[in-house]
C-alpha cells in the first residue's frame, strides 16, 4: 500500500482531498487526521465539514461549530458549518432581491411563505454546503483542503443536484435571454430601460457559475483527491458496490479507499484475547479478502482498530502516520 504519501508522490498537484462513505466508518477521523498530518509538513491546510451528523468539534476536542475558519495548530485550520445559519442568510438575501428587484415595499404573503418552506428542503441544505465548499476553494487561501462529505446518500444527491441544477439553470437563462432580447427591442421602441431583466439573468448566471464550479472541483481528478472510506463489514462492501456503480454513472473517479477500524490479525493469537475478539478478528479476515479482492487496486492504507476514541491530536496524529505509510501490508491482515 502506497499510503497518502506515494498518493501524492504520484498525483503532486493534488490539493483538494474528499473523504466519502456511510455514517460512522471513520470519515471525520481521517479528515481529521490527514489534516493534521498535511499542516505538519508546513503545508497551510483547511479542514471542512459538510457532514451534518460529524463533529470535528468533537474530534479536535474543541467546539468550532458554526465559528467560520478556526486555527487549531501550526498551519492547520477547521471550520465546521452552521447550515442552518447559512440557510437563513440565503432566504433573507432572497426576499431582499425579489424586494430590490421588483421595488415592493414588503413581500407578498404567499410568495413569503412558499420561501420559507423551500428553506426546509433538504436540497437547500445541500445547496448551503457546497456553495460554502466553493467559497473556500474559491479564496485559494490554502494549500490544502480536506473534506469529510454527508455520507453515500448525501454526497451522491450533491452532485448529481449539482449537474441537474447546472442543466436546469442553464435552460432557464437561455429563455430569459430570449425574452430579454425580445424585450429589449420592445424597450427601445417605448425607450425604456430593462434594468429588471438584467438583474435576473445576472442572478441566473451567478447560481450556474456557482454549481459548475462545485462539480469541476470534485470531478478535477488532478486536483482532487475523491477516498473512499471502508469497514470489513458486509453491508460495507455492498454498498461501495452500489456506490462506485452511481459515481461512474456520474463521471466521477475513485482516486483510493481507506480501510478503516481493522483489527491485527496476531491479536486473536493472544491466549488472553477473548472468544468475542478472535471471532470478529476471523470475520474481518474474510472481509478483508473480499475487499482486496473487489477492490485492491484502489486501496491506499488500512488503518488498524485503536484501543481508545479517536479524539485529540495525540490519537490522530498516531492514525496520521498509519494514514501516510502504512505500518503493515494488507496482506497482514489476512
Amino acid at each position: 500500500m502506497k499510503g497518502l504519501s506515494g498518493l501524492l508522490q504520484e498525483n503532486p498537484s493534488l490539493r483538494v482531498f474528499i473523504y466519502a462513505g456511510k455514517g460512522g466508518l471513520g470519515k471525520t477521523t481521517l479528515s481529521a487526521a490527514t489534516s493534521l498530518k498535511l499542516s505538519s509538513m508546513g503545508k497551510k491546510t483547511l479542514v471542512f465539514s459538510t457532514d451534518p451528523q460529524a463533529s470535528l468539534s468533537d474530534v479536535f476536542e474543541q467546539n468550532v461549530f458554526g465559528k467560520g475558519e478556526v486555527k487549531l495548530a501550526d498551519n492547520l485550520w477547521v471550520m465546521e458549518i452552521d447550515a442552518d445559519k447559512k440557510i437563513n442568510e440565503y432566504v433573507a438575501s432572497i426576499k431582499k432581491k425579489i424586494i430590490d428587484m421588483y421595488r415592493l415595499d414588503a413581500l407578498p404573503k404567499d410568495i413569503e411563505e412558499y420561501i420559507d418552506s423551500a428553506a426546509a428542503e433538504p436540497a437547500m441544505y445541500e445547496s448551503a454546503v457546497y456553495d460554502a465548499m466553493v467559497d473556500v476553494v474559491s479564496e485559494g487561501k490554502y494549500d490544502y483542503y480536506v473534506f469529510d462529505m454527508p455520507p453515500f446518500g448525501h454526497g451522491i444527491r450533491m452532485i448529481a443536484i449539482a449537474d441537474v441544477l447546472s442543466q436546469w439553470v442553464e435552460k432557464i437563462t437561455e429563455l430569459r435571454k430570449q425574452a430579454y432580447e425580445y424585450g429589449r427591442v420592445a424597450a427601445s421602441l417605448k425607450r425604456q430601460k430593462l434594468t429588471y431583466e438584467d438583474e435576473i439573468l445576472n442572478e441566473l448566471e451567478y447560481i450556474r457559475g456557482r454549481i459548475v464550479k462545485f462539480r469541476d472541483i470534485i470531478l478535477n481528478t488532478k486536483t482532487t483527491a475523491f477516498m473512499m472510506v471502508m469497514t470489513p463489514e458486509r453491508m460495507t462492501i455492498v454498498d461501495t458496490e452500489k456506490a462506485l456503480e452511481m459515481f461512474d454513472s456520474l463521471g466521477l473517479k475513485l482516486t483510493g479507499i481507506v480501510l478503516n477500524q481493522v483489527y491485527p490479525p496476531d491479536l486473536a493469537k493472544r491466549p488472553d484475547a477473548p472468544a468475542y475478539i478472535k471471532r470478529r478478528v476471523e470475520e474481518q479476515r474474510k472481509y478483508v479478502a473480499e475487499i482486496v479482492d473487489k477492490f485492491g487496486k484502489y486501496l491506499v492504507a488500512v488503518i488498524p482498530m485503536l484501543n481508545r476514541e479517536p479524539k485529540g491530536l495525540e490519537v490522530l496524529r498516531g492514525v496520521a502516520e498509519e494514514l501516510w505509510k502504512p505500518s503493515r501490508r494488507v496482506e497482514e491482515y489476512l
